[in-house]
């Protein structure tokens, strides 16, 4: 009575025996050695293959420069040249022509410039010109004043000098002379003893002890003044 409930399972199991050994069987066909039952572990990992005769996959994007080497050393020179022909010179001597015409015309401006000046602020005799700025100045400023200007205060030399700087000062004026290096000896401040002169009555007296330097008057005489005064300065260049 208890062997029908039983005889299904008793079945199954028969009939998985039966697919087992049937596997096995079929696996014996194919492998000389076999053993049939659970799964293995992997084995170790094989050899890396020979490469396949394929074709060649594409080449990769280049790597970062490298840092660049050191430098080598300089090569010898190389073999000296054949010499070049002669230069053409006419294009120099052109320029050099032109050179020449633009300094003779600057000349021809400038002399045009200095007569212009002369008739304007200064009154020219015979190979010297004066000019004066109107303002009045103790002597060293005064001279200070002519150098700058690559001139020296006016020192006539003869009557019409001394008329022409009378004319361009129109007042009281520093003449280039005093005696401060021996007094009583008055020389011009470029260096020589007078050659002409124009004294007021009774001067140089050195009044004081302390008139080292002339000056020329209205009139056109002259005055040993004090060096430390003001006066108007007159600048004498060269003509």
């Amino acid at each position: 009575m208890f062997l029908f409930p039983l005889l299904p399972v008793f079945l199954l199991s028969v009939v998985t025996v039966a697919s087992e050994t049937k596997t096995c069987e079929d696996a014996q066909k194919t492998c000389s050695v076999i053993t049939c039952g659970r799964d293995g572990r992997d084995g170790l990992k094989g050899e890396k293959g020979e490469p396949g005769q394929g074709l060649r996959g594409l080449q990769g994007p280049p790597g970062k420069l490298g840092p660049p080497g050191n430098t080598g050393e300089p090569g010898a020179p190389g073999p000296r040249g054949q010499k070049g022909d002669r230069g053409d010179s006419s294009a120099a001597e052109t320029k050099l022509a032109n050179l020449e015409r633009e300094i003779r015309n600057l000349k021809s401006e400038l002399d045009h410039i200095k007569k212009l000046q002369a008739f304007s602020l200064g009154k020219k005799s015979g190979k010297k010109f004066y000019v004066t700025n109107g303002e009045n100045m103790p002597f060293s400023k005064a001279k200070a004043w002519c150098t700058e200007l690559q001139a020296t205060v006016a020192a006539p030399k003869n009557a019409e000098e001394n008329k022409n700087i009378q004319q361009v000062a129109r007042d009281n004026a520093f003449l280039g002379i005093t005696d401060e290096v021996t007094e009583g000896q008055f020389m011009y401040v470029t260096g020589g003893r007078l050659t002409y002169s124009n004294w007021k009555a009774k001067e140089p007296n050195n009044h004081g002890s302390g008139e080292d330097c002339v000056v020329l008057l209205k009139d056109g005489l002259w005055n040993d003044v004090s060096c430390s005064s003001s006066y108007l300065v007159v600048c004498e260049f060269p003509a």
